[in-house]
């Protein structure tokens, strides 16, 4: 039987409780990959329709949010962190190039900070990675993707600043 939503967030809940640091993610992170392992529940969690960007869960005490995405096609993001935040980006379908960031000149709140790449790696069916606060990141998606994405925090409410890249 796929697993539910409610499940999901329960489990991710209860890793959370026990520690909110980058441990607990860690194993967040493996619980996505080993749910993600079974095709059932990718179709549970991701099913035909699903948009670019679907709350599936908001935990009103912790105030982690679970999504799925899905891209029809491909898609660019700009270099980018989670601000105050945290994500897990668990790949379900397709495959997402990501290159990892480090400042080569600070940003602020008028400037935007300028980025090097320092690494590219492929996301796969069934892997999970942790990006915690600060960690500058940017996805490439070349064709059809879905993923399910858990934020530390409700991330439309957070202005995020800008980067560039040198």
């Amino acid at each position: 039987m796929p697993i539910t939503v409610s499940e999901l967030a329960t489990q991710c809940q209860q890793l959370l409780t026990a520690d909110e640091g980058p441990e607990g993610r860690s194993k967040v992170a493996s619980l996505l990959s080993t749910t993600l392992a079974d095709p059932d529940n990718i179709n549970a969690l991701i099913p035909p329709g699903t948009g670019e960007r679907d709350l599936l869960y908001k935990d009103p005490k912790l105030g982690f949010c679970i999504f799925a995405h899905q891209y029809q096609g491909p898609k660019e993001s700009l270099p980018h962190d989670h601000g105050p935040s945290w994500a897990i980006y668990a790949q379900a379908r397709g495959e997402t190039e990501m290159t990892d960031y480090e400042f080569a000149t600070p940003d602020s709140e008028e400037v935007p900070g300028k980025v090097r790449p320092t690494r590219t790696y492929r996301l796969q069916p069934g892997d999970a990675h942790v990006y915690n606060e600060g960690d500058l990141h940017a996805p490439v998606r070349s064709g059809p993707t879905s993923l399910v994405r858990i934020e530390g925090m409700d991330m439309s409410k957070i202005t995020r600043r800008r980067y560039e890249t040198v």
